[in-house]
């Protein structure tokens, strides 16, 4: 760039005497930056020309400018502040000073650097406080830099723009330049995410003559209605830039919603002479077009805490195509661009603008209180959260600061505080007078949380938007987390109680980690949980060990293999022996079995857990066993008790043999008169099944529980009812 471009542009709104004073910098810094080159090829010196100029577009006033032209001096050519102060006074100096410790501040970092993240937020903050023009310089400078980022590797690339989308644009919105805002967030976006930026331009770019072409008619059809009320108005198409085009396509996606309903991609700004004339515009536009619901916004009587001001309403324009207008005066135009640097315009002229103490307030208070707090993390992330939005300031009743989003209530505060206390809050003091929780805080507030002195948790009503009890995302994942972590609770009981229950129902002994890992969950108490709120249910289980069983038996044999057999029992490392269930425990596919060599009956199989092998003493008559694989009927003994009535053995039998179960035996015992307790030996193919009738004979009418047991249990049950009568199909005992 030519300094003669700059020097045009400056003297659009500077008056003559103030121009050779830049051009005095411009001198004085070519000469010491002479020879230097950026990474990029340029001459060192485009860099501060091009900052310079981004100000003057912003019309900053000539100490800013001149500023901006020396401000890499001190740090690249090693040049003392003081002679800088000695050739062109204290206020440049300053400003460059100011700009020169804010480039050696990096606000990224992660981890154990995030006190020092922390510090240098501060440091801008308080530079921000002395003196604006600072900031101003900053922004311009790095503006220019994302200009230039593609002379950089891609880590200081990725590391710029990440910096500059955090920090940068949001500084600049918080100070309403918009001009720069927009620039930061898109040069930073195309870096951040490059396909869904070029993604995007596409989608702009496809029908950009359509819209070019609608916008152009629109503005003639409302120019030619204000013309007829009096009203001189500059009319333009308002450009949707492409990082809030990726924002609203990201809230639109949520609502499932297209690019193409994107409705203020079609907008139009209309600048006139005074605020009348904004509220006439606006009643001439809504008789022209269809307003659409809830799309109007007065912010000239609510302006924004940045000084923003406008009317912003939304109309079907020309049949049924949605069009957003923004109405403003031209000082509100200016202000809405350039926000509070528009100060400095006023100055140069002579002029004082009375709002911008006002405008700027809350960062010189925000500097003041924040001094006070020793916490880098808690000032870490109100800075980062809460700082470019509105917030308010109350006090503790020590008199600490603490600083809440505008709208933030005693809740909001007592969880800022600390978690317990905001679960034990049941009510709130304000300036020493008992308000309601959905009380919203105002700044100077002294504010006393009335807490349970037991322990308790919070109400599920705090939750609801419409009630308003919480207004910050922080209070709101606490409450959350305290519910997910109660509810995990009361799955893991009720987990516990559907696990041990299927289990003893089916007469397996397993260990629940065992069950955990089969599942693939290496924590315990999350599979419990699973199976508490049903993500895993008892048949699931079954299903799971009888496939588990069934891999089993696809393990590679030991080198003794057996011969080939058609039995359903295999003796590993044995040849084909003669195996019987026991009857003891008779096991099913899916138990884990151990053979027993009997003294003339060959090898009885019993179930690992069988309290007869537990209690065996000559442990070398076990060997190990597998089941094979011919599909057979395994006996199985279950316990049936439930509430006598007509009926109810035809009800389950008729179930069983609908399951093409068949029943060897059934045995009954008689109870009080009402409860009637039935021993039943099926013939099932394995666990899965059985399960699956232990289900349905738990549904019908009148059943109490339904379980598997053994021979032991029926022996015992004859020995306490000498009524009972005779079984049949019984074999005996299972070890000799």
């Amino acid at each position: 760039m030519e300094f003669t471009r700059f020097q045009e542009k400056a003297r659009e709104y500077l008056p003559p005497e103030k121009l050779p004073i830049l051009e005095e910098a411009y001198k004085f810094a070519s000469e010491k930056h002479q020879g230097q080159v950026r990474l990029s090829g340029e001459p060192f010196m485009e860099h501060p020309l091009q900052t310079a100029y981004i100000l003057a577009e912003l019309q900053l006033d000539t100490s800013s400018l001149a500023a901006a032209l020396l401000h890499d001096i001190p740090e690249d050519t090693g040049l003392p502040i003081k002679d800088i102060e000695a050739k062109f006074g204290p206020e440049i100096a300053r400003l460059v000073d100011g700009t020169t410790k804010l480039g050696k501040v990096s606000l990224t970092a992660s981890g154990a650097a995030s006190a020092s993240q922390a510090e240098n937020l501060r440091k801008m903050l308080v530079a921000m406080a002395e003196d604006l023009r600072v900031v101003f310089i900053k922004l311009a400078d790095r503006l220019h830099n994302m200009r230039t980022l593609d002379a950089l590797p891609k880590d200081r690339q990725l590391k710029n723009a990440q910096e500059t989308l955090e920090i940068y644009a949001p500084l600049a919105h918080r100070l309403g330049i918009w001009e720069l805002k927009w620039q930061l967030e898109d040069l930073a976006f195309r870096y951040l995410q490059p396909q869904e930026y070029q993604r995007i331009a596409r989608l702009v770019d496809v029908k950009r003559t359509q819209r070019e072409k609608f916008i152009e008619r629109a503005i003639q059809i409302l120019k030619r209605e204000l013309d007829k009320a009096g009203i001189a108005a500059d009319i333009s198409g308002r450009p949707k830039h492409i990082y809030s085009i990726y924002q609203k396509m990201e809230r639109y996606a949520k609502l499932g919603k297209h690019f193409d309903e994107i409705y203020d991609l079609l907008a139009l700004r209309v600048i006139v002479n005074t605020v009348q004339e904004c509220y006439s515009a606006v009643g001439i536009i809504h008789t022209l077009w269809h307003p659409l619901t809830d799309a109007f916004d007065d912010y000239i009587a609510n302006h924004k805490p940045n000084g923003y001001q406008a009317l912003h309403t939304a109309v079907m324009c020309l049949g049924t195509t949605p069009l957003e207008v923004q109405i403003r005066t031209v000082e509100m135009h200016h202000i809405a661009e350039y926000g509070v640097a528009a100060h400095w315009r006023y100055k140069e002229g002579g002029k004082k603008d009375a709002e911008f103490e006002d405008r700027v307030g809350w960062l010189r208070q925000l500097v003041d209180w924040h001094r006070e707090l020793s916490g880098a993390e808690e000032f870490l992330e109100s800075v980062k959260t809460d700082i470019f939005i509105d917030q308010v300031f109350v006090y503790t009743p020590k008199g600490e600061i603490k600083d809440l989003p505008k709208g933030s209530t005693p809740l909001d505060f007592a969880y800022r505080v600390h978690t317990d206390l905001g679960h034990r809050c049941i009510g709130a003091k304000i300036n020493g007078k008992l308000v309601p929780l959905n009380y919203q805080l105002k700044n100077g507030d002294i504010i006393e949380i009335v807490s349970s002195k037991a322990p308790r948790g919070p109400s599920l009503d705090w939750l609801n938007p419409n009630v308003g009890f919480v207004h910050t995302s922080h209070a709101r994942t606490k409450i959350r987390q305290w519910f997910n972590k109660r509810e995990k609770t009361e799955n893991i009981e009720r987990g516990k109680q559907i696990l041990d229950k299927e289990l003893r129902r089916l007469g397996i002994q397993t260990e629940r980690q065992a069950l955990a890992t089969l599942f693939n969950y290496n924590n315990l108490d999350d599979f419990i949980a699973a199976v508490g709120n049903g993500n895993i249910s008892a048949h699931q289980i079954v299903l799971k060990l009888a496939a588990q069983e069934e891999k089993s038996k696809q393990v590679a044999e030991p080198a003794a293999a057996p011969k080939t057999t058609t039995s359903a029992v295999q003796v590993l490392g044995v040849g084909d022996l003669m195996t019987s269930i026991a009857q003891c425990c008779h096991p099913v596919p899916g138990d884990k079995i151990i053979g027993y060599i009997t003294r003339s009956r060959g090898v009885s199989i019993h179930r690992e857990d069988c309290h007869n092998i537990i209690n065996e003493d000559e442990k070398e008559r076990l060997v190990p066993v597998e089941w094979g694989h011919a599909d057979l009927p395994y006996p199985v003994k279950i316990q049936v008790d439930a509430w006598d009535r007509v009926g109810l053995m035809r009800d389950i039998s008729t179930l069983v043999a609908e399951e093409k179960v068949n029943i060897t035996s059934m045995n009954l015992a008689n109870g009080n008169g009402q409860r009637v307790t039935m021993y039943l030996t099926l013939q099932t193919k394995g666990l899965a099944q059985l399960s699956e009738i232990l289900k349905k004979i738990d549904g019908v009418r009148g059943v109490i529980s339904v379980s598997r047991i053994g021979d032991d249990v029926i022996k015992q049950s004859s020995a306490d009812s000498p009524g009972l009568p005779k079984k049949t199909g019984d074999i005996g005992s299972s070890k000799n």
